[in-house]
C-alpha cells in the first residue's frame, strides 16, 4: 500500500492543479446558464381571466430557449369549454416541442382533468381528486314573447333551441372522452362505460384506472420533468412571474356570488361547461 502514499512535495505540485481546475469548474457553473423548468399554476377555475394568463405563460415556455419543460401544477374543478379548448391547444403546441408534467397537489377534474390528460405525466398527492370527465350545461331560456322587445328570428335572444344545445353538449363529450383516449393511451384502464359516468375518484384509485402515471410530492414531478427533457443540473422559474403577468394581477371570480356574500358552486350564466360541481349543503330546517 505504500506506494499509493504521495509524499508531501507530490501533494503541493497536484494541488496547483485542483485548485485552479475547481475555480474554473465554480466560474463556469456561475457564467453558464442553467437549463430552466417553467412552473405553470391553475389554482381556480378556468374561465377566460385564467385562460389568458395560461396561455401567456405556456406562450412565453414554448418561445423562450431556457425553458427545457414545463411543470403544471393544478387545484381546479374545471370551467368553461371554450377556454378549456384554449388552453388545450396550446399545451398541444408545447408539448410537440417540450415535455409537460402534470402535479395534482388538490383537485383535478373536469376541464382541469381534460388539461392534464394533454400532457406527457400525471403526479398527483394520493389524497387529491381526479377525474369527473363531462361535461354539464345549464340550458338556455325557452323562448317567449316580450312586450318591449323585438327580435329578427326566433332565437335572436336566445341563441338557439335546447335541443340543439343538448347534441352540442354530446359532441363535446365525445370530443372529450377522445382527448382522454389519445393522452392516455394503453395506461388508461377503464373502458367509456366507467369513464362517462362523470365520476371523480381519489387519486389512489385514479392511479388503478390509469388516469394518472404516479402517486407522489412536487419534487417528484419536477425529477419526472427533468428526466423527460434530459437535464440533471436545472433550475425552476415561474412562468408568472417570468413571462410580465403583475402579481398585483387581480382575478375575477368565476362562481356566482350569492347574497350572503357567500360563492355559490354554479356557474352564473347559461353555457356548457367542464366543471365539477361539488353537492350544495343541505339546507337548514
Amino acid at each position: 500500500m505504500s506506494r499509493f502514499k504521495m509524499t508531501g512535495e507530490e501533494l503541493r505540485h497536484a494541488a496547483w492543479w485542483i485548485i485552479p481546475a475547481l475555480i474554473v469548474g465554480i466560474l463556469l457553473s456561475l457564467l453558464i446558464p442553467r437549463p430552466e423548468i417553467g412552473v405553470i399554476q391553475l389554482s381556480d377555475a378556468i374561465d377566460s381571466t385564467t385562460a389568458e394568463a395560461l396561455i401567456t405563460q405556456i406562450t412565453y415556455a414554448r418561445q423562450d430557449p431556457n425553458i427545457h419543460a414545463v411543470v403544471l401544477i393544478i387545484n381546479s374543478p374545471g370551467g368553461t369549454v371554450v377556454d378549456s379548448e384554449a388552453i388545450y391547444i396550446e399545451l398541444a403546441r408545447l408539448r410537440a416541442t417540450k415535455p409537460v408534467v402534470t402535479w395534482v397537489s388538490g383537485l383535478d377534474a373536469s376541464g382541469a382533468y381534460y388539461l392534464s390528460s394533454g400532457t406527457d405525466y400525471i403526479v398527483a398527492v394520493p389524497s387529491s381528486e381526479v377525474g369527473n370527465v363531462g361535461v354539464i350545461a345549464y340550458l338556455p331560456a325557452a323562448p317567449m314573447i316580450l312586450e318591449d322587445v323585438i327580435s329578427t328570428g326566433p332565437y335572436k335572444l336566445w341563441g338557439s333551441p335546447r335541443d340543439t344545445t343538448m347534441r352540442e353538449v354530446e359532441m363535446i363529450k365525445q370530443g372529450f372522452f377522445q382527448a382522454v383516449t389519445l393522452g392516455r393511451g394503453n395506461r388508461l384502464k377503464i373502458g367509456p362505460d366507467v369513464l362517462s359516468r362523470g365520476q371523480i375518484w381519489p387519486a389512489s384509485t385514479a392511479y388503478q384506472y390509469g388516469l394518472v402515471d404516479q402517486l407522489g410530492s412536487e419534487t417528484e414531478a419536477y425529477d419526472e420533468a427533468a428526466s423527460l427533457a434530459h437535464l440533471w443540473h436545472y433550475k425552476m422559474t415561474d412562468l408568472y412571474v417570468a413571462s410580465g403577468l403583475s402579481q398585483s394581477t387581480s382575478v375575477v371570480g368565476f362562481f356566482q356570488q350569492t347574497n350572503d356574500g357567500s360563492k355559490s358552486p354554479y356557474p352564473s350564466q347559461a353555457g356548457i361547461y367542464m366543471l365539477y360541481i361539488p353537492a350544495l349543503p343541505s339546507p337548514e330546517k
